[in-house]
């Protein structure tokens, strides 16, 4: 089941016909179960999100790899049930949470080095910060925040 709010003000229309300009701040959320299926989910959520806030191809692309990333880490180390993303759209800057109430789990493998060219996975947060102004993890025992900045002007991009 996938919860979808939108808790984006209403737009203000401008002088020019059909022309709709946001307000300063704008967010979507979306949570759902924490399994494989959320990853395409949620990147379809933010996809659609961005290209209805107007934000340009090349940032979009962008947002939706950081939320893949960010989503996949979740559903396959955090052991929770649920995954949530919150995307903020504040003029210039998207910012993306992603949010789950689990405990990090052991690794079983080692982790390969992002160099390994054979390694299927460990790329993660190298793309994710390449992508991103920044990114940050806040872990509590209520489980892990991570939060990403992205430039959504594209002068910035």
């Amino acid at each position: 089941m996938v919860i979808t709010q939108a808790l984006r003000p209403a737009a203000v229309r401008t002088r020019r016909r059909n022309a709709v300009s946001l307000p300063p701040t704008t967010s979507a959320l979306s949570s759902m179960p924490a399994t494989l299926e959320a990853v395409p989910a949620l990147r379809r959520f933010a996809c659609h999100t961005a290209l209805r806030w107007s934000v340009p191809p090349a940032r979009r692309r962008a947002l939706a790899l950081v939320v893949s990333e960010l989503v996949t880490n979740a559903v396959l180390h955090s052991g929770s049930p649920d995954i949530t993303v919150l995307i903020t759209y504040r003029g210039a800057e998207l910012t993306v949470e992603v949010k789950d109430s689990g405990r990090w789990k052991a690794r079983e493998v080692p982790r390969r080095m992002p160099e390994d060219a054979g390694a299927a996975f460990g790329r993660g947060l190298d793309l994710v910060a390449r992508v991103t102004d920044g990114w940050l993890a806040f872990l509590s025992p209520a489980g892990t925040r991570v939060v990403a900045t992205v430039a959504a002007d594209p002068d910035r991009a």
